[in-house]
């Protein structure tokens, strides 16, 4: 069953899991409010240290502080070959993230399919919380993200930690980029 979470209790949901945070991201881009003017300043080429940007700036500091305290922050990057434009911002943009402590992986599309990942994760990204809560995150066609929902069903949340193992196993470090 999904339920609904508002952008508070999305917060809320990601400050609170006690060890382990893994993302899944399969967009070719985001439309984050908070990166447009950054992205487009990269694609410009005229980058700005991510850690300028204030929301930027708020979620690595988020991210060094939980690092501080032994949670660990994951994510794999399905990203395109070549990459989109915003992928290329977010692999040197991804630096920043690694500083403060996430752990980043990438995989080309082709290489997630070859692994078994897609299609069948099907095409929505999700957090996966301490490998016992799921949020589901939805985008519209424009890449905006429209909803997060909690996924409380047990299957589904195996099924989770089981694609989060596979795509972990699959992926490759960060790929060297420069602006």
């Amino acid at each position: 069953m999904d339920s609904p979470l508002t952008d508070d209790e999305f917060a809320d949901a990601f400050r609170t899991f006690a060890t382990t945070a893994f993302r899944l991201e399969l967009q070719p881009a985001y439309a984050e409010p908070v990166e447009q003017e950054t992205v487009a300043k990269f694609l410009a080429g005229q980058p700005e240290r991510p850690s300028d940007v204030p929301g930027i700036r708020e979620w690595l500091e988020q991210v060094s502080q939980m690092a501080r305290e032994g949670r660990r922050i994951e994510r794999v990057r399905v990203h395109e070959d070549p990459p989109t434009d915003y992928q290329r911002w977010e692999r040197w943009a991804g630096q920043w993230n690694v500083d403060a402590g996430e752990m980043i992986h990438y995989l080309t599309r082709r290489q997630a399919e070859d692994a078994g990942l897609l299609p069948a994760v099907g095409g929505d990204d999700w957090w996966l919380l301490d490998s016992s809560r799921l949020i589901i995150m939805r985008f519209d066609e424009c890449c905006r993200r429209i909803s997060n929902n909690l996924v409380t069903e047990q299957e589904s949340i195996e099924q989770a930690c089981a694609w989060r193992d596979l795509a972990v196993r699959a992926a490759t470090g960060h790929p060297p980029v420069t602006a």
